[in-house]
């Protein structure tokens, strides 16, 4: 689990780990901090000084365990699955735990204290919160567990390496593109998200906000966000509301899988099919007949399949000692290809797919 060889066995770590937590708690806060010193601080601390290897032994029998927002959830589904995958080809063993519900922070963070409590060599967490987690994610750091989050990010602070599905930045505005294309650039829109305190929906927000600053979008106006709470049931009603509230309506972007489903079930069947557009994130099994029936004209998404094989490409690189997290290192992801570590350790997959008619038949996840 560390670049060191006298580092290597569970009981060092833990020592090693004793000795530096009173000099580390003093950062404790840092996750809240904005100047540029204390940025440099919480890299230094997330990275413990330690130096990559790129050239190390890709360790065996390593325990790596996925902490999605929610278990059961079929995006999280595929994107373990697909962790689970990389990890049974590299020879080390995958586990997954969560909480049933993805809102259900204080139970992300007593899971996070198990896989801690358990010695894992590493865990993959898709954070409910970006700053709740931060305190069990730092013990966890203390304790030699290498912390990956994919999908959702924390706090840079409180874990070494964040997965990205693609830059926040494309995702973003891609969204918002995609919408203004179908709409001709005109009308009334909505954002359909999950819960309010969800780090990568709030970043992709903002990159929307932005994005309709153009002058391209002056006849588009962002009417209201809605919050579905990654909840099949409360996205429908969520849904039903926005149009209730504002009839008139030309479009919805619903950046979240569940969301997006919810949504085209209620236009399929509503008066509203055909008239208002919807588009966002989603997968080509939940929105093929949605796409077929001329519900939805285009939607994008990344393969989570994907995104969680390198999740785990990403852990057992750091449990190697072939990465810390600094920005400009490289490592290997098997078939995925070679990665960079970006800013604030931050590792993008690459761009999305926009799924349409054409094209939605060849996808199957």
């Amino acid at each position: 689990m560390s670049s060191s060889p006298a580092l290597r066995t569970p009981a060092a770590r833990r020592v090693c780990a004793a000795l530096a937590a009173a000099a580390l708690a003093l950062t404790a806060g840092a996750c809240g901090g904005t100047t540029k010193d204390s940025a440099k601080e919480e890299d230094g601390a997330r990275t413990s000084g330690a130096k990559a290897d790129p050239n190390a032994a890709t360790k065996q029998g390593l325990t790596v365990a996925f902490l999605p927002k929610q278990v059961n959830n079929p995006y999280f589904t595929v994107a373990d699955k697909g962790g689970e995958k990389a990890l049974n080809e590299l020879g080390s063993t995958y586990k997954e735990t969560g909480p049933n519900s993805a809102t259900d922070t204080s139970g992300q963070v007593g899971y996070v204290n198990t896989l801690t409590q358990q010695q894992v060599d590493a865990m993959a967490v898709s954070a409910q919160d970006p700053g709740a987690l931060c305190t069990a994610l730092k013990q966890a750091m203390k304790n030699g567990v290498k912390v990956v989050t994919y999908d959702s990010d924390t706090k840079p602070a409180c874990r070494h390496v964040f997965v990205s599905q693609a830059s926040a930045e494309a995702l973003g505005r891609s969204q918002v593109q995609l919408l203004g294309e179908q709409l001709g650039y005109k009308g009334d829109i909505a954002i359909l998200s999950a819960a309010q305190t969800a780090a990568n929906q709030n970043t992709w927000i903002g990159y929307m906000k932005d994005e309709l600053k153009k002058p391209k979008y002056k006849n588009m106006k962002l009417v209201k966000t809605a919050y579905g709470n990654d909840d099949a049931q409360q996205s429908f009603q969520q849904t039903q509301g926005l149009l209730q509230e504002h009839p008139g309506l030309a479009g919805i972007i619903s950046p979240t899988t569940v969301g997006i489903k919810a949504a085209a079930q209620y236009l399929s069947g509503s008066k509203y099919k055909g008239k208002v557009t919807l588009t966002g994130l989603g997968t080509p099994n939940d929105m093929r007949q949605y796409v077929k029936n001329g519900t939805v004209e285009g939607f994008e998404l990344w393969d989570p399949a994907k995104l969680g094989a390198l999740a785990a490409h990403t852990a057992v690189a750091l449990s190697s000692g072939q990465i810390t997290g600094r920005k400009g290192e490289k490592f290997e992801a098997g078939d995925l290809g070679t990665f960079t570590i970006g800013d604030d350790g931050v590792v993008d997959l690459g761009e999305p797919t926009v799924f349409d008619k054409k094209n939605i038949g060849q996808y199957r996840f």
